[in-house]
Order: C-alpha cells, then sequence, then structure tokens
C-alpha cells in the first residue's frame, strides 16, 4: 500500500510544457497509487485538465486575489498543502511581490506543517531571487533541477547547498512519440502544405517574444533566397499570434508559412516536419517539444540556451545556434534542407539518445522515488543523471 500523498502547486493559467509535465506526472503517480493534490489558478488549463481527470484532489484560487496574500488566500493553500507530503511547486515569474513557493513556504510555517516543498525548475532567469529556491530555513525544502546547467547554477551562483539540489532529467515517453505510418496518412489531411513545398519546418509552442518566431520568420525569408521550397509550420497559441500573422503578411510570406492552433497531439505534427525550429530567445530549461521531435527521429535546430546542448550536440544530434543570430539560424537551415544525408545521421543519433537516456517513464519513477526518500528524511537522498 502506497500511502505518499504528492501536491503540485501551479502559479499560470497559461498551458505549456511545464503544464503538460504536470498533468502527466500527476496520471503517472495516480496510477502507481499515490494521492495527488493540485493546487492552481481557477479556469486555468491545468485545473480544466484535472477536472476532466476527476479522481484527483483539485483545490483553486483566484490568480489575481493571492497575490495579496491576504487570511482567505493563505487559508485555501495552507488545506491544499495539509496532508501532503511533498509539495512540488515550479518556479514562475513573480508577480506584484507575489511569488508561489515563498508564499507556500509562508503557509506551511505558519501551519507548522510537515510537507517537503520542493520548487522544480528547468530556466535560469538571472532575475530570480536565491528565496525563490530556498524561500524559508524554517521549512524543509529541496530543489529539482531538470538540467545539469540549471543544478550547477543554483549551486555555484545561488550557494545552494549541492545536497538540496537534485537533477532529475525531463523524458519524454518514447513509445508515443515514435513514427508511425498509419499515423502519417492521418497527418498529411490534419496539417496540409502547399504543393509547391520541398522541406517542412516546424515551430510548436506558445507565441510569445521569448520563443523568438519573429527572428525565425526573418531567418525563414533569408534562407528561401536559395531554397524558396522552404515551408514553416506554427503550431501554437499565445499573445503574438496577431503580431506574427501581420510579419507574414508584410513580408510576403502567406504561401511559406501555416498557422495551425495549440494541440495536444503533436506527433501528428512531426510526422509532417523534416525539422524542428527551437528558435527561443531565453528562459528554456529542456523544452519537450525538443525531446519529442527527436524521439520521432526528426532533425532539429536549437539556439543554446540553458540545458539545450546537453540534448542536442552540435552537428552531431542537430544545429546549435547563439540566441538571436537570424544569420547563422538561416544558415542551419539551409544545410539541413540541402544535405540530406547528414539530417538523417543527426535525426538517427539524435533518436538514439533520447530512447537511451531520456525516457519519461523511467524519470517519473526516479521522481516518485526521490519523494519516497524526502518523506522518509533520507538525508543521503541520490542525485540522480
Amino acid at each position: 500500500m502506497n500511502d505518499l500523498h504528492v501536491a503540485f502547486i501551479e502559479d499560470t493559467g497559461l498551458h505549456g510544457g511545464t503544464q503538460i509535465w504536470v498533468a502527466e506526472a500527476m496520471r503517472f503517480l495516480r496510477s502507481q497509487g499515490v494521492q495527488v493534490t493540485l493546487l492552481a489558478p481557477a479556469g486555468g488549463w491545468n485545473a480544466r485538465e484535472a477536472a476532466r481527470e476527476g479522481d484527483l484532489r483539485l483545490i483553486t484560487y483566484d490568480y489575481d486575489a493571492v497575490v495579496h496574500q491576504a487570511p482567505p488566500e493563505q487559508a485555501i493553500w495552507t488545506r491544499a498543502l495539509d496532508g501532503a507530503d511533498v509539495a512540488v511547486c515550479t518556479v514562475h515569474p513573480p508577480r506584484k511581490g507575489f511569488h508561489c513557493s515563498v508564499f507556500a513556504a509562508r503557509c506551511l510555517r505558519a501551519a507548522q506543517l510537515p510537507t517537503v516543498l520542493i520548487p522544480k525548475t528547468g530556466t535560469i532567469v538571472p532575475e530570480y531571487e536565491r528565496r525563490f529556491y530556498l524561500p524559508d530555513a524554517e521549512v524543509r525544502t529541496a530543489v529539482i533541477a531538470i538540467t545539469r546547467f540549471t543544478r550547477d547554477y543554483l549551486v555555484s551562483t545561488y550557494q545552494i547547498p549541492a545536497e538540496q539540489v537534485h537533477l532529475i532529467y525531463q523524458g519524454t515517453d518514447v513509445q508515443r512519440f515514435t513514427p508511425d505510418p498509419a499515423r502519417h496518412e492521418q497527418a498529411l489531411t490534419r496539417y496540409p502544405a502547399p504543393p509547391e513545398s520541398r522541406f517542412i519546418l516546424g515551430n510548436i509552442g506558445s507565441f510569445e517574444e521569448r520563443k523568438g518566431q519573429l527572428l525565425l520568420l526573418e531567418a525563414l525569408a533569408e534562407a528561401r533566397r536559395s531554397n524558396p521550397g522552404l515551408h514553416l509550420f506554427l503550431v501554437g497559441d499565445g499573445p503574438d499570434e496577431e503580431r506574427l500573422r501581420n510579419a507574414v503578411a508584410a513580408a510576403g510570406m502567406e504561401s511559406a508559412v501555416s498557422f495551425f492552433p495549440f494541440t495536444r497531439e503533436p506527433e501528428l505534427v512531426f510526422e509532417r516536419l523534416d525539422a524542428l525550429v527551437l528558435s527561443s530567445l531565453r528562459k528554456e530549461g529542456l523544452p519537450n517539444v525538443l525531446l519529442e521531435a527527436m524521439a520521432m527521429g526528426v532533425a532539429v535546430i536549437s539556439t543554446r540556451l540553458a540545458g539545450t546542448p546537453e540534448v542536442v550536440s552540435d552537428e552531431e544530434t542537430g544545429f546549435l545556434v547563439e540566441p538571436g543570430d537570424r544569420t547563422a539560424l538561416a544558415t542551419a537551415i539551409t544545410r539541413l534542407a540541402a544535405d540530406s544525408t547528414a539530417r538523417q545521421r543527426m535525426a538517427t543519433a539524435g533518436q538514439r539518445q533520447i530512447r537511451e537516456k531520456f525516457d519519461k517513464q523511467r524519470q517519473f519513477h526516479q521522481f516518485l522515488n526521490l519523494f519516497r526518500r524526502l518523506r522518509s528524511g533520507a538525508a543521503d537522498a541520490a542525485t540522480p543523471g
């Protein structure tokens, strides 16, 4: 019998790789007999997903009201954390003086709850404060980093004791993200491209400035001068969608760019791609979309951010370019489109690496084992990876 109780704290209503991971982690833990609580903003993506599941404890709060940290909000958070052995809190940007892990620690301390607080992060933002990771010396805390880059930074720059920072790489579902001929036929219908398209690039994720889609459009225009058969799928949604559509129209590239909405089935998109391009400018950890594409045997181009070099070795498992370097991005696109032999070699090597080192099921078990060790109070909890 497993009496472990894990709470997840998500302080965003949006959906992205992290929020999808939370949903999948909760599903896995429940399959292992673990009691799960989700504390999330009312009406947000994770709350809606949890309500659909129906077999977990869901407690919601007012996203705007919680920043005041008043007694009613504190009571809601305390009720959610009461009884949990560990509470996993994604480290999000602070807002109006509020930070979710700091407030969670305040609730735990005030109620004298024995819950272990676990800030989880894959992203290093220089403006973030040390207290986001170690919010209160009186609250038992462990930190999970999903890349070695992040772990090393937390230890060396924030001076967080190494024994408190645990490395567990973000993984992907290698069984789900496997090429499938029948699914490929479905993808041709779901994600059509103009007949003149000879090489299809994809960018999947939130449409926002930090993701670098405007830069990607500029690089695409540059690369199309020598290869007019290039076509780009932009898949997702977000605050920059209108701006991106206007940029495509202004560049006269309506026939070279297709917009598709956020999808719960990214594997269908990967079936259509010759290459995935991650053009992010900042604030990335180890993006799920990168792991998923590589598992599918899709060639990748990524900016060199945080943990991306830990999975993409330049010219071995993909191309790496510096964030914001439009010319380097255009050159990588051109090279990948022109050299099918190198493209297949890198795609095969990348797929092999994901299957050997980034299997999500194996890593979910690592999370579960760590939670159990933390609950038991083991001081020597190992650092996987």
